[in-house]
């Protein structure tokens, strides 16, 4: 029994960070090949709004402005809104000497979900864009983010985040931005051969007419708004095109505490959206979703780490074939702890970042489900300390 245990425990992990992948890119491939090519036809460019949140961002607020005024879109389609609920750093007071911004503020903080489901009923615009205030767009990204909306199947567009490796402390971030590449990939290939599996808020576009208000209680509200539009029958688009670039968290401290953050979220968020699982009424999504996401925050990680005492187990009472895979086992998590320790000493070495990157990830879905279980997650951001 164990051994089935031990196996089918492996071959979930190696499929869930592997297979699908590779069956993703195999299956991207093909479509692309014998798919008719899409004639580009020139519409109308849409009014945007580009809504950012801001609580107590006052120290980017100047760089965020100046990226914001940088960006090429038609001025008189362009509206550019900073909301900042709760912030008591004078960022709104700083923001509304700008003629050229609207700025939302209320003295009371009651979140991000609260403060951007005050101000979008608001907004006239066609599209809704939304930013982070630490993160620096490219010039280009509002034009790219228009023209994926040419396609009428497109409810919502993510575009691609990048991390910035600060001087401070590249050993930090060696994890965070590798992963990052090899998500951004992932989410290429997914919206390619059918749609993107949600989008993160540093840069994320939605037609407002789709916009569903999440819940107050909601921890992932930008996965949870982009999702919305599947059941209405759009897809999400993904564009590397337009990015977003953020420095990398501080410190590996920091970035386990927001990915548990996200983790926790992400439980909450396949609750809330298990009737995209339908595979008779999502069939493609269904397994997009169920491979790309489900099976990272919540079966794949507890598989991970059952495999330690089980492989003891069958190390000890089995066949010596037990005891090579125990010792390679065992080797990974060496590498994994030799990176702990590089990033202690501030140390740089990428390759022994990546296994300690994928266990904490792990471990902070494991962190996640029982933070969840136990309701023990504030919808309030706490905010990480980021290099800069």
């Amino acid at each position: 029994m164990l051994e089935y245990l031990f196996w089918g425990a492996l071959l979930l992990i190696i499929y869930t960070y592997v297979g699908y992948p590779i069956l993703l890119f195999c299956l991207t491939k093909i479509k692309l090949r014998f798919a008719p090519s899409k004639e580009q036809t020139n519409k109308e460019l849409p009014t945007l709004a580009l809504i950012i949140p801001a609580y107590n961002e006052r120290a980017y607020l100047d760089e965020k402005i100046e990226n914001c005024f940088n960006l090429i879109y038609p001025k008189h389609l362009l509206e550019i809104i900073f909301v900042t609920d709760g912030s008591d750093d004078g960022s709104d007071l700083y923001l509304k000497q700008n003629d050229q911004i609207t700025t939302y503020h209320l003295d009371e903080r009651g979140g991000k979900i609260a403060a951007m489901n005050r101000v979008v009923p608001q907004v006239k615009a066609d599209i809704l864009v939304f930013s982070d205030a630490n993160a620096i767009l490219n010039e280009e990204a509002l034009m790219v983010i228009s023209n994926c909306f040419n396609d009428p199947k497109v409810g919502c567009v993510a575009g691609e985040k990048r991390i910035k490796i600060g001087d401070k402390s590249k050993a930090a971030t060696a994890g965070e931005g590798f992963y990052w590449k090899y998500e951004s990939a992932l989410k290429n290939w997914s919206s390619q051969f059918n749609s993107a599996i949600g989008a993160a808020g540093e840069l994320f576009a939605i037609r407002s007419e789709l916009f569903e208000a999440p819940t107050r209680d909601t921890i992932l509200d930008d996965f949870l708004i982009s999702l919305a539009v599947v059941p209405h029958g759009f897809k999400i688009a993904y564009t590397k095109e337009a990015y977003a670039v953020e420095y990398g968290s501080m410190s590996i401290q920091e970035e386990m505490k927001r990915k548990v953050r996200i983790c926790t979220g992400g439980i909450q968020s396949i609750v809330r959206t298990r009737a995209l699982l339908n595979p008779i009424k999502y069939p493609v999504f269904a397994f997009q979703y169920l491979s790309h996401r489900c099976l990272r925050w919540t079966i794949t990680p507890l598989a991970l780490f059952s495999l330690i005492p089980i492989n003891i187990y069958l190390a000890y009472n089995e066949q010596s074939s037990y005891l090579f895979l125990g010792l390679l086992h065992g080797v990974f998590y060496f590498l994994g702890a030799l990176g702990f320790i590089y990033k202690t000493k501030k140390l740089q070495n990428k390759f022994l970042f990546i296994p300690f990157y994928f266990l904490m990830m792990n471990f902070s879905a494991l962190l996640g489900m029982k933070r969840y279980l136990l309701n023990e997650q504030s919808v309030m951001w706490e905010k990480s300390q980021r290099l800069n």
